[in-house]
């Protein structure tokens, strides 16, 4: 029998602990983070029931921003106050920016030694497969019916052949979906999402019938506060970053443009990859095409949510603009990776804090909205341009007039069975990859 009597309330030293290795275990991306958090919290220590859980999540699920890591923050918040949420989320994120701007280091470093070199020749293949693994995933569950299809398809034609701005595509998919919900519901209707919550673990801390804590009441007094304070937050940093160098400075640009981009995320990583591949790339030219290609493979090898490669994208457009100075590279490279998490992550928090106490008003599961339904269609449609993009490069290294890579393609198409056919894991399928481009460089050499 399940236990009946719930577990002491975790103590914040246990919390803290829990969350720090967090940070260094959540692989996998949002599915396999949730998963480990639902195994670890609902099932093992029963800190927050199922419903609970499900119920948290579904409000993440409609909010733009990494879901995983905003999870963590509601539950952390739930659990211990505001300041539990802020540790909670920020320990998910603070160990997968350490790696990455030290993984990015040595990548601008030493990126043209045989051994670094030969990792990246087969990696590069192997994102290529995943984002269209990505593409494979989402549009099993989206696609439902030949209308989301249409959105889809139009989504890539827009992005694809007219080069029309993410941001555009989205608001044009959301207007889309909200006049189909009026018109023919059925067909942008959602499923159940995460499916009923199942019984058997026992009486948790937070359980399905226990009142919402004092510190997660809903009072507009505290949503002000709130509000003010994460206005403030993001106001301040900027402001200096415009005092220390200008309206057009590269750090400042990187603020705004990554505040926009934490506005935009619906649909995870992948969704906004593109946004920030137009904007990175081709507007500010931070770095360049191949170099964003790495910054992925990099966030896929490293813990946390994989919008993480905004640090990477940070690291280089602050090392390459060398935003302190020639003689410190990689101090301006860290200080615009940090500010870029900044401005990145600091709307989820917010997002969190502000609409935490409305939804602990009700218990009963948010459902997502046709507009988000069209938009989700419409990510589909995005992620298969990107995937056919990092083809692009991959495979013609030098443009469509120089040599086809015939080992580039022949590990892309590897990596591309094992992940859809074999079902094997991401990081199995990286370093697989991995260590045959470096036999491969080394062959060439």
């Amino acid at each position: 029998m399940p236990p009946s009597d719930p577990p002491a309330p975790p103590r914040v030293i246990d919390a803290l602990a829990y969350w720090l290795k967090l940070g260094f275990i959540s692989f996998g991306g949002p599915a396999g983070q949730i998963a480990v958090m639902h195994q670890e919290l609902v099932e093992r220590r029963r800190w927050i029931s199922e419903r609970r859980f499900l119920h948290a999540l579904n409000y993440c699920m409609v909010l733009p921003g990494p879901e995983a890591q905003q999870l963590a923050t509601y539950i952390g918040w739930l659990l211990h106050r505001t300041w539990g949420g802020i540790v909670a989320g920020g320990l998910f994120v603070l160990p997968s920016l350490v790696i990455l701007i030290a993984l990015t280091w040595i990548y601008l470093a030493f990126g043209h030694t045989t051994l670094v070199s030969g990792l990246f020749y087969g990696i590069k293949p192997a994102v290529t497969a995943i984002v269209l693994h990505a593409a494979h995933r989402i549009g099993s569950r989206a696609l439902k019916n030949t209308a989301l299809w249409a959105v889809a398809a139009a989504a890539f034609v827009a992005i694809f052949a007219l080069a029309l701005p993410f941001p555009l595509i989205v608001l044009a998919a959301g207007v889309v979906g909200a006049i189909g919900g009026r018109i023919a519901p059925q067909r942008f209707a959602t499923g159940g999402g995460h499916g009923a919550a199942a019984d058997g673990f026992g009486a948790a801390v937070i359980d399905d019938d226990t009142p919402t804590p004092p510190h997660a009441l809903h009072t507009w007094r505290r949503f002000a506060g709130v509000a003010v304070a994460g206005l403030l937050l993001w106001a301040l940093p900027l402001a200096a970053l415009v005092a220390a160098g200008g309206w057009r400075g590269t750090l400042t640009q990187m603020a705004i443009f990554f505040t926009k981009a934490a506005l935009l995320t619906f649909g995870g990583a992948y969704a906004v990859l593109p946004y920030v591949y137009q904007g990175a790339v081709e507007d500010h030219h931070w770095l360049t095409a191949t170099q964003m290609i790495d910054g992925l493979a990099l966030g896929e090898t490293t813990p946390g949510p994989l919008i993480m490669v905004v640090a990477f994208v940070g690291f280089v457009g602050g090392w390459t603009r060398e935003v302190l100075g020639p003689e410190a590279l990689a101090a301006g490279g860290a200080l615009a990776a940090l500010v870029v998490t900044w401005f990145t992550f600091l709307p989820s928090f917010v997002f969190i804090l502000l609409g935490g106490p409305l939804v602990e008003t009700t218990h009963r599961n948010l459902k997502f909205t046709a507009p988000l339904t069209a938009i989700t269609a419409a990510v589909v449609g995005v992620i298969v341009n990107l995937a056919l993009f990092f083809a692009y490069h991959v495979l013609w290294p030098k443009g469509f007039g120089g040599p086809f890579d015939a080992v580039s393609a022949l590990i892309a198409a590897a990596a591309a069975v094992a992940l859809l056919r074999f079902r094997r894991g991401v990081m199995e399928v990286i370093a697989a990859c991995a260590a045959v481009g470096l036999a491969a460089s080394w062959i060439a050499h």
